[in-house]
């Protein structure tokens, strides 16, 4: 068997190019394939002290009804009128979770999908402030073509109004470190993860533009959580604090998850399989929704070093590994603030659908919510 490098150079050119032009790096894939299978549970803790976050790392929205939320409204109002803001949704992946169908593209309400309901949201936007918020919707190769295809005349591709950009892509691997090849004997391509969304967006021109047109924060959700909404009070009190990060949590309820923390005293987002061996993840009872507001300036210049995650896969009925990087990442590169924010009733800011079963359950509360804030007439 040749090298991996060997593999990978082999490969048809249009191929190569198509992978390039998505932030494919051999070298990278080569230094990967070089660490499968060795000591990925120590890679992937967390070196030094890992501590609970200390009191004040995370805050509560002020009380409706009081002078400090009337201030919070007002300021994110004025942000939104001057449009520094845009709405970037993470609507990637491998188009795997929900029957094989592009999950933008599933109906949540009668007659409305996923993609709907941000766009209902982006002309409400429009209509209470007279200015527009920019969606911008982070795809792959797999969901692009059919977002784009449903978007139709609403695509804007300077990113003033509605634009798309791609996430980036890999290689999978065998155990043994070789080119994973599927069942027609050709690579098998994947998207590295959310955590491409700082590259991905800066490459595609289209936070740049932003930036120069006076954009100022960049609002960041999961497509499926459709409780993560622009609010004007959130955003008041984001720019408030003045630090280039804010991310949304929420109190636990049972459900596992990356969760703020104190890595060698600087508050962070960890996942449990980030967490020293032996310390209990309870001790933190909030977790990471992943809903953040950015420094379009700080997303700008972040230069990290991304952690990517050694993943396996089933593929068929055989085993392949993949390497992925997870936006919660970003908190170590730019400092961050953690909000609470609610998850129930018509103020909760955390329904994630990620399966049919859940899309079942979860649609009373969204239909609910996109009534209370206007989205649906």
């Amino acid at each position: 068997m040749s090298s991996l490098a060997q593999q990978i150079a082999a490969l048809p050119a249009p191929l190569l190019a198509r992978l390039r032009a998505r932030g494919f790096d051999p070298d990278r894939v080569v230094r990967w394939a070089a660490s499968i299978g060795k000591d990925r549970d120590a890679r992937n803790r967390l070196p030094g002290t890992v501590e609970p976050p200390a009191p004040g790392d995370v805050m509560e929205l002020p009380a409706e009804g009081t002078p400090e939320h009337a201030r919070c409204r007002e300021a994110g109002l004025a942000a939104l009128r001057r449009g520094e803001v845009a709405l970037c949704v993470l609507a990637g992946g491998m188009a795997t979770r929900m029957g094989g169908v592009v999950k933008a593209l599933v109906e949540v309400l009668p007659g409305r999908t996923f993609l709907d309901l941000r766009l209902a949201e982006s002309d409400h936007l429009r209509r209470a402030t007279g200015v527009p918020v920019p969606l911008w919707l982070m795809t792959s190769e797999a969901t692009n073509g059919p977002i784009r295809e449903a978007l139709g005349a609403r695509l804007d591709e300077q990113g003033d109004l509605c634009t798309t950009f791609e996430q980036h892509v890999s290689l999978r691997l065998t155990p043994e470190g070789d080119l994973f090849l599927d069942e027609d004997g050709e690579p098998s391509v994947y998207a590295t993860g959310h955590g491409d969304l700082p590259d991905a967006l800066r490459e595609s021109g289209v936070l740049g533009r932003f930036l120069a047109r006076g954009g100022k924060t960049v609002w960041i959700a999961n497509l499926d959580n459709l409780g993560a909404t622009v609010d004007p009070v959130i955003l008041g009190w984001h720019l408030g604090h003045g630090g280039p990060l804010t991310v949304e949590v929420v109190d636990k309820g049972g459900d596992k998850g990356g969760g703020p923390l104190r890595w060698n005293g600087r508050p962070v987002i960890a996942e449990d399989f980030r967490l020293p061996v032996g310390f209990d993840p309870k001790v933190v009872p909030v977790f990471n929704t992943n809903t953040f507001l950015a420094s379009a300036e700080a997303l700008s210049a972040l230069a990290m070093d991304w952690v990517y995650v050694e993943v396996e896969k089933k593929v068929g009925d055989r085993k392949a590994i993949q390497f992925e990087r997870i936006l919660n990442e970003i908190t170590f590169g730019l400092p961050a603030r953690f909000l609470r924010v609610p998850r129930d009733g018509l103020a909760a800011r955390f329904l994630p659908v990620k399966d049919t079963d859940e899309l079942e359950r979860r649609r009373p509360a969204i239909e609910a919510i996109a009534r209370a804030r206007g989205f649906l007439g």
